[in-house]
């Protein structure tokens, strides 16, 4: 009893969450990331979270895999500022490559933005307010490589990873098929991700990619019926909690059937036509809408953002109490080397992002 409530404790602090054996996830604010471990004790993580989440992120993976155990790897699902925010800092901190698909690279390396995100497309806070999300790449310093072109996943002799494109050009998804365990990154995900309010109340269902950041509904539709293929029996994604069992069969089969119903909006940029990409980043776009979001929705989306991060901010300080009064309970707290200590330095973060207006920016954008 005393350890699983010293595990409980320790995942409340980090925000983290069991998935299945050998899988952890973590949320940070809005997004999900996920610790794989290996029979061996290796481990490598899935994605990187927020600018700013380095240290939860760290702080976590000591807790778990105790200090002195760097990943084996860090492997991206795609690069959107959501998934690489910590990225340069931790491959700093830890000294491990990082893999990613080939048509990725381009924006990891500075060498393009995505495709403008579409905030026509409506649908609650997180979609009005995307026209202010940081779309600009990276530039990423370090080792940078390719995933396999055999299906295989660096460090991860049980898992292979799948190209899964639409909600970005080099979308990936990661499948075990012992326990027909998925990783779908925004491939689809598990809670409605337009929906400031979803992320509240964290209520489940299967639905499609995040459609203000979605340059491509054909192939992002060619994607979930290939996920649903896979039958998978737990779905973790990149936003909501995992899924499971026959409340995740139905929610798939209903996204793969109606995909078109259920997941591309009904009007918006990227709608009759997908932005066209390749291996330098993006190639052209099609027209732009008229996507000036009325005054009433950009307000209802910046309160619902502030109560989004009012929330976190409340969600974060009780947590920090109630670590700090049980801490030293915790069965060889004192004597355990991979506590870190208040006095510890903290660890500072490159600044990776800045914001940008819709097209003025510097890639090969036409």
């Amino acid at each position: 009893m005393q350890d699983q409530l010293t595990n409980v404790l320790r995942q409340k602090q980090h925000s983290t969450f069991h998935v299945a054996p050998g899988v952890m996830g973590m949320e940070i604010v809005f997004v999900n990331l996920y610790y794989i471990e290996n029979p061996d004790k290796s481990w490598v993580l899935i994605d990187a979270g927020l600018y700013g989440s380095a240290d939860r992120i760290r702080k976590a993976a000591e807790d778990k895999f105790g200090k002195g155990n760097p990943p084996k790897a860090i492997l991206l699902t795609h690069g959107h500022f959501d998934h690489v925010g910590a990225l340069q800092t931790l491959a700093d901190i830890w000294q491990v490559p990082v893999y990613a698909h080939p048509l990725e690279l381009p924006y990891l390396t500075g060498l393009s933005s995505y495709p403008p995100p579409d905030s026509s497309v409506g649908g609650g806070g997180m979609a009005y307010l995307s026209f202010m999300y940081p779309k600009k790449p990276i530039t990423f310093r370090g080792r940078l490589e390719l995933l396999p072109s055999d299906g295989s996943v660096p460090f991860l002799p049980e898992w292979k990873w799948l190209e899964t494109p639409g909600h970005s050009p080099g979308h990936v998804s990661f499948f075990r098929e012992r326990d027909r365990l998925l990783i779908a990154g925004d491939a689809f995900v598990t809670r409605k991700p337009e929906s400031a309010l979803a992320v509240l109340t964290q209520k489940q269902e299967v639905c499609g990619p995040p459609a203000y950041f979605t340059p491509d509904w054909v192939s992002a539709r060619t994607s979930v019926r290939k996920l649903h293929d896979l039958r998978p029996e737990i779905a973790a994604t990149g936003h909501g909690l995992p899924m499971q069992g026959q409340e995740l069969k139905q929610g798939l089969d209903e996204l793969s059937r109606l995909f078109d119903q259920l997941a591309i909006p009904s009007k918006g940029r990227y709608v009759p036509e997908p932005a066209i990409t390749n291996r330098n980043g993006v190639v052209q776009l099609p027209p732009n809408v008229n996507n000036t979001v009325p005054k009433v929705l950009a307000t209802a989306g910046l309160v619902a953002l502030a109560g989004l991060a009012t929330y976190a901010l409340t969600k974060r300080r009780k947590e920090n109490r109630t670590y700090s009064r049980v801490k030293r309970t915790w069965p060889g707290y004192a004597s355990n080397p991979n506590n870190r200590s208040s006095s510890e330095p903290h660890v500072q973060e490159h600044a990776s992002f800045t914001h940008d207006q819709d097209d003025h920016i510097t890639n090969n954008y036409p």
